[in-house]
């Protein structure tokens, strides 16, 4: 399949694909030179719970979230 490249260097996956894969706008990709006109596209996924404590430490009401000490395990 082919796509353009536009004015500012931006390559535009198919709509086929991002459907497929389930691509989302703002995702990461790294792009690896393979060899001259040759290029690979690998997609970087992040860890599903990525943000949890910060998003869980924001949340609105007071005290939902208190952290809680834990016993070293240093004597294990």
């Amino acid at each position: 399949m082919r796509t353009v490249i536009s004015t500012k260097g931006q390559i535009v996956l198919p709509a086929e694909f991002r459907a497929a894969d389930r691509i989302q706008p703002g995702e990461e990709f790294d792009v690896d030179r393979v060899g001259p006109d040759e290029y690979r596209l690998l997609r970087i996924t992040p860890s599903p719970n990525r943000g949890l404590v910060e998003w869980l430490r924001s949340c609105p009401e007071h005290d939902w979230f208190v952290e809680i000490a834990s016993e070293s395990t240093d004597s294990l």
